[in-house]
């Protein structure tokens, strides 16, 4: 892709904002370097600024990541906000951008109307369902869907495109009748995670000869609904299947779903953040199942990491990732006995066929095809948006 610019031939200076990006975070975080590393690798100048506890200004292999002094949200685990907007607008206006791409619809929608005044083209990358998200904190689904139908409103009037990685997602949009949505999905590293990435050693660590391994790679944050990774191990080895469960990931719930398994006995083993990525793929590529409970995921970077290690999925019915695993997957319903259901199914599948099945699967979603509908969109600038980039 290298040599890639806007449609007039300029190298473009591509400024991503974005909230909700920790050291620890995981699918959005992800996301973003990968991106930021293919605008780079195209020709472009990409420069990425997030909420941090000080000030910095580096520069990596996804091109300029500037860091803003910024709060700790409570009880979000450690999630910042850039709440500053003098200070945010300052940092824009020094970056001067050629376009603005921003990464939360709720307290950066403001950013939009900026880029508008300076003549900036500017998207908006849809990450969640705002409907599913009011819903898990107990919104009723008629205000929830009125409340997402006016904030989705809004957000689509201040940006001159917003881009959808899934159809689930865009589904707020469409029925908005929104006319500058796009359709750009997201990809997976599929050098790095393999299913060469089996490692006898991580299997014999936490589950031994009989015993199927389940892993849940996870935020522990209530709209991922991580409790019902338990519930579904406590289904199982009712029903007689011997079953494990290793946690990667932290955050809110920890402390509270590691008293939840001490107290019902279940062979429970929580990680915390794996920093290093082999020691992922190796966790993953050696797994039987993987789970990815939460209703409201959109993409699920962590899913399809397993179908690219050769490990198959049981997801939530609620969430985009039926369309994502497809065949190579089991959907579950939201409940801890419809996840051991679908882990069963995935089970009873031959070992050598479900692996290949999830192999096949990720290899739908390269991100050198996610980096070229991104970039499509910016090298388009304001010109006329409506299309689909699979």
């Amino acid at each position: 892709m290298s040599g890639r610019s806007s449609a007039d031939g300029r190298r473009l200076r591509i400024v991503r904002v974005a909230n909700f990006v920790t050291p620890v975070s995981g699918g959005l975080r992800t996301a973003l370097r990968h991106l930021g590393a293919g605008y780079l690798a195209a020709g472009h100048e990409p420069v990425l600024v997030v909420p941090g506890p000080e000030h910095r200004d580096e520069l990596t292999d996804q091109g300029r990541v500037v860091t803003l002094p910024a709060p700790v949200l409570p009880a979000s685990g450690g999630y910042r906000l850039l709440t500053d907007r003098r200070a945010v607008a300052r940092t824009l206006t020094a970056l001067a951008p050629d376009r603005l791409e921003v990464s939360d619809r709720t307290t950066l929608r403001w950013t939009g109307t900026w880029a508008r005044r300076r003549q900036i083209p500017a998207v908006m990358v849809s990450h969640e369902n705002v409907t599913g998200l009011l819903r898990t904190r107990g919104l009723p689904a008629p205000a929830a869907r009125a409340l997402a139908d006016r904030l989705n409103s809004r957000t689509a009037q201040a940006y001159d495109a917003v881009i959808c990685t899934t159809s689930w997602a865009a589904a707020e949009f469409a029925r908005l009748g929104s006319g500058n949505l796009v359709r750009a999905p997201l990809g997976v590293d599929l050098a790095q995670l393999h299913p060469w990435r089996y490692d006898a050693w991580v299997r014999e660590r936490f589950a031994g000869p009989g015993r199927a391994l389940l892993v849940l790679c996870s935020r522990l944050s209530p709209e991922k609904r991580p409790g019902l990774a338990l519930e579904a191990l406590a289904e199982l080895r009712r029903g007689g299947q011997d079953a494990v469960l290793v946690v990667a990931g932290t955050g809110p719930l920890h402390a509270r779903l590691a008293e939840r398994a001490d107290r019902d006995r279940l062979p429970v083993r929580f990680l915390g953040h794996l920093a290093e990525r082999a020691e992922l793929a190796a966790l993953l590529a050696s797994a039987d199942v993987v789970l990815a409970p939460g209703p409201v995921e959109t993409f699920g970077l962590a899913a399809l990491e397993a179908l690219a290690c050769g490990t198959p999925v049981a997801v939530s019915r609620s969430s985009a990732l039926p369309d994502i695993v497809g065949p190579a997957g089991a959907v579950a319903a939201d409940s801890g006995a419809g996840f051991a259901s679908a882990v069963r199914e995935l089970l009873a599948r031959p070992e050598i066929a479900r692996r290949a099945a999830a192999r096949a699967r990720a290899e739908r979603y390269g991100w050198p095809a996610a980096v070229s509908a991104f970039l499509a969109v910016h090298e388009r600038g304001a010109a006329p948006l409506v299309r689909s980039s699979r």
